[in-house]
C-alpha cells in the first residue's frame, strides 16, 4: 500500500528533496487547507490510523502498513485517539510535530539507503532546514519569523516603498492594493512584509514572487491564489476573504 511506501526511490540528494517537499506539502495541506475533511477522518471510533504526505503532494488517513518491517518509516500512529481529548489547536500541533519527525526519517532513509556520503546527508539537511516546519506553519511561528526577518531587513533599508495591499499580483496592482509613502513607512508595519519574505499559509512556500497572492482578513495569512483556489478575477468581488481554515473554524462554532 502507499501509505508509505514512495512509487519511485530517489537516489540523489534533490530527488531525495523534492519526494521531502511533496509529502510536506501534502501535510501542510492536510492540516491547514482540507482541515476539516482530516478532522472528520480521524475518527477516534476508528483503529489506528496514520497521516501519510504523497510524493504528489496528497494526502490520506489509513491504516498503517501490514508489512513488517515496513518498506518506508512509518508516521505515528493512532493519531485520531488524541482528537477529542486535547483542543483542535493542540491536536494539530502534535501530529504537525510527528510529522516533521516523519518526514526527516523517510528522507534520511533514502539517504541510508543509497549510501549519501556525510557531504551529501549535509547538504540534505541543509536544504530541509531552510524550509519551515510543518509545525512552525500550522502554529503560525513561520510566518511571524518572517515577518521579523522582513521588519529587519525593511530598517536596513529606509527608502524602499511598502505596501499593505489584501492582494498582491505580479505587477503589484489590486483594487484593495494602496501604496505608502516613505513618512508613513512606520504605520501598520506587519501588514508590510516584502512579498520576496511572505510565505504562504497553505504550502508554506515563499516561492512565487510574482504569482497571485491573497490575504485572510481573520487570520492575516497570506495564500497562494492557486494554493486556495482564488482567482485575481474572483478576488476582485471578494468584499472580505476568509481562508478554508478560518471558515472551517466558524462552521463548527
Amino acid at each position: 500500500m502507499e501509505g508509505g511506501a514512495a512509487a519511485y526511490n530517489p537516489r540523489t540528494v534533490e530527488e531525495v528533496f523534492k519526494d521531502f517537499k511533496g509529502r510536506r506539502a501534502a501535510i501542510v495541506k492536510a492540516l491547514t487547507t482540507d482541515v476539516q475533511e482530516f478532522y472528520q477522518q480521524c475518527d477516534p471510533e476508528k483503529e489506528n490510523l496514520c497521516l501519510y504526505g504523497l510524493p504528489n503532494e496528497e494526502w490520506e488517513v489509513n491504516l498503517p502498513a501490514e508489512e513488517v518491517p515496513p518498506e518506508l518509516p512509518e508516521p505515528a500512529l493512532g493519531i485520531n485517539f488524541a482528537r477529542d481529548g486535547l483542543s483542535e489547536k493542540e491536536w494539530l500541533s502534535l501530529v504537525a510535530i510527528h510529522s516533521d519527525a516523519w518526514l526527516l526519517s523517510v528522507s534520511f532513509y533514502f539517504g541510508s539507503r543509497f549510501s549519501f556520503h556525510k557531504e551529501e546527508r549535509k547538504r540534505l539537511f541543509n536544504m530541509i532546514n531552510d524550509v519551515p516546519t510543518i509545525f512552525e506553519v500550522v502554529t503560525g511561528i513561520a510566518k511571524k519569523q518572517s515577518k521579523d526577518k522582513s521588519s529587519t531587513a525593511n530598517q536596513s533599508n529606509g527608502n524602499k516603498s511598502k505596501s499593505n495591499s489584501k492582494v498582491r499580483t505580479s505587477d503589484g496592482k489590486s483594487s484593495k492594493t494602496r501604496n505608502v509613502k516613505e513618512e508613513d513607512e512606520g504605520e501598520d508595519e506587519e501588514d508590510e512584509d516584502e512579498h520576496g519574505e511572505t510565505l504562504c499559509g497553505a504550502c508554506g512556500d515563499s516561492d512565487g514572487a510574482d504569482e497571485f497572492w491573497i490575504c485572510c482578513d481573520l487570520c492575516e495569512k497570506w495564500f497562494h491564489g492557486k494554493c486556495v483556489k482564488i482567482t485575481p478575477a474572483r478576488a476582485e468581488h471578494i468584499k472580505q476573504y476568509k481562508c478554508p481554515s478560518c471558515s472551517n473554524k466558524r462552521a463548527r462554532a
